[in-house]
């Protein structure tokens, strides 16, 4: 058990911090990293881009006074510091359990939690309408957004950075710069961020150019302002481009991020400047622990682990569904050279890593810009070639319209591996993936698949790779692959054929995805109770298996779906729309998430209080029948 350190403990709230001087700063810095090592080898979580920001979280919250001043955090995951900084820090037992403190900023649990986020490249936007109704009601603060270099290839931020340029109001983008998103960033504003980082004599240069021509006698301010050419030749000739400041915004940097003096020396010279600043700040993602430095990718999203070695406490030999995906597609890539795979910024993380070290050329990464990667996906097919775009689903509801107008309109044979379908736990509401059904299904010419186990996922994507019809969603869970070759031996994937596993004359489930298994486990309970169950694996969200559906009901008098998707416009509501099409006079019932946003915890304890679990789907159908 960790003692917490002489200085952490003291801190209580942000008056306790302010209070310490500058070598209690430091020492303060190294005491919450222990603290946040030894706390999420325990519960799991984000720990690589909190150590990160130990430094820099200090700084800001030292020169800021929160939450008069708006501190606003991209995707939020980073905000650990934070947290303990701003009166949490007994709570961090709690982290990303059922009930606990959660993993991302959350307003219903602290004042100085003003934006909630989970998804990236959000806070500048978010920022500047911050600062925006600031100026209209005339209110006197500092907006703060800090954003992440890898979040800063997304168009949004972009969009923002334009916006801040154009109305010229006072607020400060922190751009903190680690080289990393969730995987190594990639692409030309990674490149440029790095010509800045070793050009460090910039900063230097243009004090300098300001001070000598500002201090020459009567004339000086009139040459500065008439000097605007030569400055930006020379600031052309050092950094080319100066992307920040033709936008519109003061750039300060780079700053050393570990250094707390000198980062509360540039937010300083920030809260002085009249109008839109960028600070840059240079940190290493992981800072303090060398395992994460050593794999920062790794230890992003970190599961327990041990601290001593950095092994994960959880080791499984079974394959994960991600996994399974990057396997086959290296596979069939082998025999079809027009098969290439796109990510956005998580080759590990979606099982492509295998893919681009054996293809390159054929790996496509886009960086944090889904709504790019489904267009480039659409472009790819376009001219012949084969994509499959690998997206958490939460992730890809960010290029919606991407799908629906650049691939579905045009009926493009791009494949889109939904991984993180369904729940995935202790992230909680802004990484649930239980929208994807919902948001795919009423997108003309598209299909939808979804695997019951590891078997039939490879059979899936065989089937993906030859189907040339038009778009083609797999959306399969988070983690390991579940095995039901026990009790089914039909694999052959079909279109819009689903499997009847079990027959029986009283109840029928149909079910999709990973709640097969559920369902089967369903069936066995009612099986001891005297309940003959049919068992249907669905396969296809879309088309239906429409005949099949339709026998059943000729023989049934009460029908379940079962998804892990929200029930409103999932799975369950096309199943009925048909029933009721065919005037079906028996029951239905649908089983799936509600209509709400999910909380975080673990799956099988939110299965149970959201009833999806198997104990919960018996009793709802033995109360149904009574």
């Amino acid at each position: 058990m960790l003692k917490v350190g002489k200085i952490l403990a003291k801190i209580n709230n942000l008056e306790d911090f302010k209070k310490l001087n500058t070598t209690e700063l430091n020492n303060l810095a190294e005491e919450i990293r222990q603290f946040i090592i030894d706390k999420v080898s325990k519960t799991g979580g984000h720990l690589a881009s909190n150590l990160g920001v130990v430094e820099l979280t200090i700084a800001l919250h030292r020169v800021f006074n929160s939450p008069k001043d708006k501190i606003i955090w991209d995707v939020g995951h980073q905000a650990y510091v934070h947290k303990i900084l701003t009166g949490r820090k007994d709570e961090f037992d709690t982290l990303r359990q059922f009930n606990g403190l959660s993993g991302f900023p959350k307003r219903n649990e602290s004042e100085h939690d003003i934006f909630e986020t989970g998804h990236s490249s959000t806070s500048i936007s978010a920022g500047l309408g911050f600062a925006l109704s600031r100026d209209v009601k005339n209110d006197k603060n500092d907006v703060i957004s800090i954003i992440g270099d890898g979040a800063m290839t997304a168009g949004m931020a972009f969009e923002a950075l334009n916006h801040i340029g154009e109305v010229g109001t006072k607020q400060i983008v922190v751009l903190n710069d680690n080289d990393m998103s969730i995987s190594e960033n990639v692409g030309g504003l990674s490149k440029y961020l790095s010509k800045i980082t070793t050009t460090s004599t910039y900063s230097k240069v243009k004090e300098d150019l300001s001070s000598i021509l500002n201090s020459i006698p009567a004339i000086g301010k009139k040459v500065y302002k008439t000097a605007e050419k030569a400055k930006d030749s020379v600031k052309y000739f050092l950094i080319p481009g100066m992307l920040f400041e033709d936008l519109g915004l003061k750039y300060i940097g780079p700053v050393d991020g570990h250094n707390i003096q000198e980062v509360i020396s540039a937010l300083y010279r920030a809260k002085n400047i009249n109008g839109p600043t960028l600070v840059h700040v240079i940190t290493k993602k992981g800072k303090g622990y060398l395992p994460a430095e050593k794999s920062p990718d790794k230890y992003h999203g970190a599961s327990p682990f041990k601290i001593e070695t950095g092994e994960s406490v959880k080791k499984t030999d079974i394959p994960k569904y991600s996994n399974i995906l990057g396997e086959s597609l290296v596979e069939l890539a082998c025999e079809n050279d027009d098969i290439v795979a796109i990510t956005a910024a998580m080759p590990a993380g979606t099982g492509l890593a295998k893919f681009h070290s054996k293809f390159p050329k054929r790996f496509f990464d886009v960086g944090i810009a889904e709504q790019h990667g489904v267009t480039l996906a659409a472009g790819l097919a376009s001219n012949g070639l084969k994509p499959f775009f690998a997206v958490y689903s939460t992730f890809l509801q960010r290029g919606y319209d991407q799908v629906l107008h650049d691939v579905c309109i045009q009926n493009l044979p791009v494949v889109f591996a939904v991984d993180r379908a369904g729940l995935v736990g202790n992230d909680g509401e802004t990484h649930h993936g239980v929208f994807d059904l919902s948001f795919l299904s009423h997108m003309p010419n598209m299909t939808i698949m979804a695997p019951k186990d590891r078997k039939e996922m490879k059979e899936m994507i065989k089937f993906a790779a030859s189907y040339n019809k038009g778009p083609l969603a797999i959306r399969y869970p988070r983690g390991v692959s579940c095995d039901m070759t026990n009790v089914s031996e039909n694999y052959e994937v079909e279109c819009g054929k689903g499997e009847v596993i079990l027959e029986g004359k009283d109840i029928a489930i149909l079910a999709v995805g990973k709640m097969v298994d559920y369902g089967y486990n369903v069936a066995m309970e009612l099986k001891e109770k005297g309940k003959e169950v049919t068992l249907v694996n669905g396969r296809f969200i879309k088309p239906l298996d429409e005949q099949l559906i339709l026998d059943i009901a000729k023989n049934h008098k009460l029908i379940l779906t079962y998804e892990d998707n929200v029930v409103s416009g999932g799975f369950g509501n096309t199943v009925n729309s048909l029933l009721i099409k065919n005037n079906y006079k028996g029951k239905v019932l649908n089983i799936g998430l509600p209509d709400e946003f999910i909380e975080h915890g673990a799956v099988e304890l939110l299965y149970s209080k959201y009833k999806l679990d198997v104990n919960s789907v018996v009793k709802l159908i033995e109360d149904t029948i009574n």
